[in-house]
């Protein structure tokens, strides 16, 4: 019985210090709950100071928002159209909520509509009312969505798009909102304010992924998907050279210009901008998958380019000894007429004589034509001759059409007009046999020395010489006419220069237009020509002057205009066909050695060429 009662009275021992454990217990808890609450926690440090809900807007702190919701939507939505709103220069949240509705539920709703719709325009008609076109169209679309909902090529789903707008006070916040409701009213999209329902529109607007305002638009997946905020045009190809990196999502431009209608292209910048080392990275890079190049350089850019990869320079000026005559021939094809051959290089050469000569009447164009045709027949070279079999000392000379004239009834004034360029101080520039050969994969003529007068008859030339050698030996080739606006300022120069770039395509060859005066080219009648029979287009940075020009001829943007006035060096937008994007041209090490222009870097390169000959 002892035993008993002290067992039971050990056992009852802990029961009489449990509730001092527990006390003790309930003190520890409560410090902790107190440590904290006074600790500061991430949600502490974000959270604003006060929230005010009001009918219009809520205040987050010193913040107002407001959130507005799309209601509407036009009949048709163009791909990318939401990108104004996205780019948009302000603070704006933006909440898309995609809600999936079953087909089979809409496949019945869609079949009430249509009988609805149907019985309505019936009714109509029964009561002599003229036609609803808004009727018949609401059928054609309803029976159009139920085929492709039927077919699963299609789906349906409720669709919301919130966006929240902020301001410091409301006239700000009031100017914001008005800003966005009138970029997407100009594109039939209509918005409304969530009105007493501000906390609603806020809460489903930061990230929480909650449709607290829960307002949406019944929409098929052809039109949601052109609500997808980041689409960007993309020109890269599995064959081509590498042209620079978009600038929109930073991928490779990597394009082939063989690969479109035509190998055209042209290129409009301001003074260094960076164009001739854009161009002459193309070269560089063209020739390493094995294109040939020939380049017009008015202002010696491409001779160090040129003595580094090899290529033939050819300084055609007053003094060289690089002579091209206007009256060769090419040779003829086995598809061609040796008689359309010299009727074409007679017209040519006409054309290059108005230039010379200047101020041609019509009665003194007949007198050049007759005499430029006895010309030819004098060295026995007539539709019936074999060109093929003419050396380049057979072709006549501008003396020879002198002499012409001169003997020739009413062809004296104009002897008199050609003798600078026969006996005058111009006799050494075309008055001579044709002593070069254009059969290096890169060739550059260089016309930096000839005079100003002269330069749009040399180029004229040299552009004549090319399209001979164009003909007679068809091979992957682009053509380079720097500063082409020289020619573009003469009618007959202008339109030859058209000429190749409508008929280059078929002998294999791309032209490369290049000019810094956009105003001249454009002006003239053949230069917007040129530009539409280019399927590649580039645009490097403008000046204020020219942009007008640009945006009218290319039908830019607003923000594409600002890009251009604003961008870098070596950055613009590239064309090709129905696409463009913003480029940013980028060059290795070893390239830019090759293509810079500028004069300092250039120096240093002299330099160390210098010091290495020195060395050795």
């Amino acid at each position: 019985m002892f035993d008993f009662l002290n067992k039971n009275k050990n056992a009852a021992a802990p029961a009489k210090k449990a509730p001092a454990d527990k006390e003790a217990q309930d003190e520890i808890l409560q410090s902790e709950k107190y440590y904290q609450e006074g600790v500061a926690k991430l949600q502490d440090l974000i959270a604003p100071a006060a929230i005010q809900v009001a009918p219009k807007y809520i205040r987050v702190g010193e913040t107002l928002a407001q959130t507005i919701f799309v209601v509407t939507y036009p009949r048709y939505l163009h791909s990318n159209w939401f990108s104004p709103i996205i780019n948009i220069d302000m603070p704006i949240d933006i909440s898309m909520f995609i809600h999936p509705i079953d087909t089979y539920d809409i496949l019945k709703t869609l079949k009430k509509s249509a009988t609805q719709v149907q019985s309505r325009s019936h009714m109509e008609e029964e009561k002599g009312m003229i036609r609803d076109p808004s009727l018949e169209t609401a059928i054609q679309d309803i029976e159009d969505l139920r085929d492709k909902l039927q077919q699963g090529t299609e789906k349906f789903f409720r669709f919301g798009l919130y966006i929240t707008v902020y301001g410091q006070d409301e006239k700000e916040l009031y100017k914001s909102a008005k800003s966005i409701e009138s970029i997407l009213e100009a594109q039939l999209v209509y918005v409304k304010p969530s009105i007493f329902k501000t906390e609603q529109g806020f809460n489903s607007t930061i990230p929480l992924a909650n449709d607290e305002l829960d307002i949406g638009t019944s929409m098929n997946s052809a039109p949601l998907s052109t609500t997808f905020p980041f689409v960007s045009s993309s020109l890269s190809n599995d064959e081509g050279i590498l042209y620079g990196i978009n600038r929109h999502n930073n991928s490779l431009i990597l394009f082939d210009r063989f690969k479109m209608e035509n190998a055209n292209m042209v290129v409009f910048a301001k003074s260094g901008a960076g164009k001739s080392y854009t161009v002459k990275l193309e070269v560089l890079r063209s020739m390493m998958v094995g294109t040939d190049v020939i380049i017009i350089d008015p202002e010696n850019e491409y001779k160090h380019l040129c003595e580094t990869v090899g290529g033939t320079f050819l300084k055609i000026s007053l003094n060289s000894d690089n002579h091209l005559n206007p009256f060769d021939l090419p040779k003829v094809q086995e598809d061609e007429d040796p008689e359309d051959i010299l009727r074409n290089n007679i017209a040519n050469l006409l054309g290059l004589l108005h230039i010379m000569l200047g101020g041609i009447t019509p009665e003194e164009d007949a007198i050049l034509d007759r005499a430029v045709h006895e010309t030819y027949a004098i060295r026995d070279i007539t539709p019936q001759a074999n060109f093929n079999a003419l050396s380049k000392e057979s072709f006549p000379t501008m003396s020879d059409l002198y002499q012409v004239l001169r003997n020739m009834e009413g062809g004296e004034d104009l002897a008199t007009r050609m003798e600078k360029y026969t006996e005058g101080v111009f006799s050494g520039f075309l008055n001579h046999t044709t002593n070069i050969k254009a059969d290096n994969q890169l060739v550059v003529f260089n016309i930096r020395d000839m005079e100003e007068e002269l330069r749009p008859i040399a180029m004229y030339i040299v552009l004549q010489f090319i399209w001979n050698e164009m003909r007679t030996n068809l091979k992957r080739r682009l053509v380079l006419a720097d500063e082409a606006w020289v020619m573009m300022k003469y009618d007959d120069a202008a339109s030859f220069l058209f000429g190749i770039a409508k008929r280059c395509r078929k002998y294999y060859t791309g032209l490369t237009t290049i000019t810094q005066d956009v105003n001249d080219f454009l002006s003239s009648r053949y230069g917007k020509p040129i530009v539409t029979n280019s399927s590649i287009q580039l645009l490097l940075k403008q000046s204020p002057a020219a942009i007008d020009v640009i945006a009218e001829t290319f039908y830019l943007t607003d923000q594409e205009k600002f890009l251009l006035l604003e961008s870098n060096v070596g950055e613009g937008i590239f064309f090709a066909g129905t696409k463009h994007v913003a480029i940013k041209v980028i060059a290795s090490y070893s390239e830019d050695q090759i293509i810079t222009t500028d004069p300092a870097q250039l120096l240093e390169i002299e330099k160390a060429k210098k010091e290495f000959s020195d060395e050795e």
